[in-house]
C-alpha cells in the first residue's frame, strides 16, 4: 500500500481505506529495497518508468519498490487485479540488476532519484548482476555514476 485515506474505523478495530486511484493502492509483483530515509531525493513525483524497463516507487520512508514496467491499457479495470502470471527473466534480471545498484549508491551514501539509479545502471551493463555485491565492483560503478550526474550538472 503506497497511499490510502481512512474511511472508517470500526469497533473491532478494522479500517475501512480508501485509494484515490490503483496507481496508490495495493502493490503487485515486484521487489522492495529497504535504505535509509536520508538517501532518497525529495522530488515532486516519485513514481518513475524507467527506460530499462522496470518501475521503481521512491518512498521517503526508505523503501523503495521495484518492478516490471506496467503495459499500458486503455481500459483502468474497477478494481485491483492479481496478477500471477509468472515475470519473465529479462525483466527479472532487470529489477535485479536495479536492486543491486541501488544497494550499491545506498553503500556509497549517494542521494536516489531516478537519473542517479539510471545512470548506475547504465555502468553496470559491463559485469555481471552477482558482480555487483562485490565492494569493489560498487565502487567502480558509483564513481562512474557520479562523474556522470557532475557531467549533467556542469
Amino acid at each position: 500500500m503506497i497511499e490510502a485515506e481512512v474511511q472508517a474505523v470500526y469497533s473491532d478495530g478494522a479500517l475501512s481505506l480508501h485509494t484515490r486511484s490503483l496507481k496508490y493502492g495495493k502493490l503487485g509483483q515486484g521487489l522492495l529495497v529497504q535504505v535509509s530515509p536520508s538517501l532518497i531525493k525529495r522530488r515532486k513525483t516519485h513514481f518513475h518508468n524507467l527506460t530499462c524497463g522496470a518501475s521503481v516507487i521512491l518512498g521517503n520512508n526508505g523503501f523503495i519498490w521495484l518492478c516490471p514496467t506496467p503495459e499500458e491499457t486503455e481500459e483502468e479495470a474497477g478494481g485491483f487485479i492479481t496478477n500471477l502470471e509468472p515475470i519473465a527473466l529479462a525483466d527479472r534480471e532487470v529489477i535485479s540488476r536495479l536492486r543491486n545498484c541501488i544497494l550499491a549508491l545506498a553503500s556509497q551514501k549517494m542521494l536516489l532519484y531516478d537519473t542517479s539509479i539510471l545512470y548506475c545502471y547504465e555502468a553496470s551493463l559491463s559485469h555481471q548482476i552477482k558482480e555487483l555485491l562485490k565492494v569493489e565492483v560498487m565502487e567502480d560503478i558509483v564513481l562512474e555514476t557520479r562523474q556522470r550526474l557532475l557531467e549533467l550538472e556542469g
